[in-house]
């Protein structure tokens, strides 16, 4: 395998064919839900922050996150602008190199699945749920697809700046094309 992955390199670099790889975050990036993280403070007190609020929250130690509401897509309302662009690249290339990569747990594939055949979407497009909302684990993530699987032109949409910020430090010690979108509501 290794050697067919080094041989097909080996001809894109010939001819110019650039092996794309396009990542897109699932919450507040491709969707709004009604979906909240619950943290449970060590007093007792439980507060629940929506995904945005929690891309940006400091944790504080002793704390306790629950993510249940995440094992469903509740209350979808599609993001129809960035999700255009998903469209349009899954329509370009047959969903080759398109990935849904998500904080969630990764056994919210099949609604994520479903939410996408509710608003078009029949292409089955691969959703890694990491289960971690530390940026780095996105970051790492998407080294691993450049480094493993020899993509060279990277696109990531994602809500959270935090993210942007790790995959952007990340993308720049690789030689590879790529382009991050911070996606602003």
């Amino acid at each position: 395998m290794l050697i067919k992955e080094q041989e097909d390199m080996i001809a894109r670099s010939l001819f110019t064919e650039s092996k794309k790889l396009r990542v897109f975050d699932f919450d507040e990036t491709l969707v709004f839900t009604k979906s909240y993280i619950y943290v449970k403070q060590p007093n007792g007190k439980e507060k629940r922050l929506t995904p945005g609020e929690f891309a940006v929250y400091n944790e504080k130690p002793g704390e306790e996150y629950d993510f249940r509401d995440f094992y469903s897509v509740q209350e979808p309302q599609e993001l129809k602008k960035i999700t255009k662009v998903l469209k349009r690249i899954i329509q370009k290339n047959n969903g080759d190199g398109v990935f849904i990569l998500t904080a969630r747990p990764q056994a919210v594939d099949k609604h994520v699945q479903q939410y996408l055949k509710d608003i078009g979407i029949n292409q089955r497009i691969p959703v890694t749920g990491l289960q971690n909302n530390n940026p780095k684990a996105k970051a790492d993530w998407i080294e691993k697809k450049i480094d493993n699987e020899g993509y060279d032109d990277v696109y990531f949409a994602d809500d959270s700046i935090k993210n942007v910020n790790a995959v952007k430090q990340m993308l720049r010690t690789k030689n590879v094309k790529w382009r991050v979108q911070h996606i602003k509501h």
